[in-house]
């Protein structure tokens, strides 16, 4: 497993937790993989108390589910978890789409392009861990200009949730989010038409409800 290699010693919990939180999404921990303390915090280098509390967390974000004296693994994927998840998520994108737009400079504007580029190069690569990541930083260019640390706090919360089905479609040769409709929610943006960024980051979310819906 890639993901997880051991980590510097500051912050270990979050290290523990981002380590772990991250092979889960990419699938390197299956789902229904029972997973242990002692064997995590070896192959992480560090002790068990970090990823001990890295798995509270997990299990309070749906990615871990937990049994007393019995199991803890990875939790199924389930299709109406990550709907629900996904419109939580797209909820608080076009909360602080409408909150950002007004505030954007043309730094951010040129943040923004320069990561639907880096995802459009990702995409056609079929790179799919760098198309997530340029996908994130662009949306998070206006999370950050919104500065609602709850709104923040909740798509944090909550996005794992749905990458690991994106990853899961993108294996089986599903396609990514379009690029096209980034130029849209960007030039929006530029334009200062927030209406009109708001409209296009609610089709941005409905597609990924959508993708969680059944075969």
């Amino acid at each position: 497993m890639q993901t997880l290699r051991p980590v510097p010693r500051t912050l270990l919990r979050d290290r523990a937790y981002a380590a772990i939180r991250d092979a889960i999404v990419a699938g390197e921990i299956e789902p229904g993989a029972v997973v242990r303390d002692a064997d995590l915090a070896e192959r992480l280098g560090l002790s068990r108390a970090p990823v001990r509390e890295a798995f509270s967390r997990l299990v309070d974000e749906g990615l871990l589910e937990s049994k007393p004296q019995s199991y803890t693994r990875v939790t199924p994927l389930v299709a109406a978890d990550v709907r629900d998840a996904a419109a939580v998520v797209g909820a608080m994108h076009e909360l602080v789409t409408r909150v950002a737009v007004p505030r954007l400079r043309p730094a951010d504007v040129a943040e923004m392009r320069a990561a639907n580029e880096r995802f459009a190069a990702a995409v056609r690569a079929g790179d799919v861990d760098e198309a997530l990541r340029a996908d994130d930083d662009l949306h998070d260019v206006l999370v950050r200009a919104a500065g609602n640390r709850a709104a923040a706090a909740t798509v944090a919360r909550y996005t794992p949730l749905i990458r690991r089905l994106e990853r899961q479609r993108f294996g089986e040769g599903g396609s990514c989010r379009s690029a096209g409709l980034h130029e849209r929610l960007i030039e929006a943006c530029a334009g200062g038409d927030v209406d009109g960024a708001v409209r296009v980051t609610e089709r941005i979310w409905r597609t990924l409800t959508d993708l969680a819906e059944p075969d």
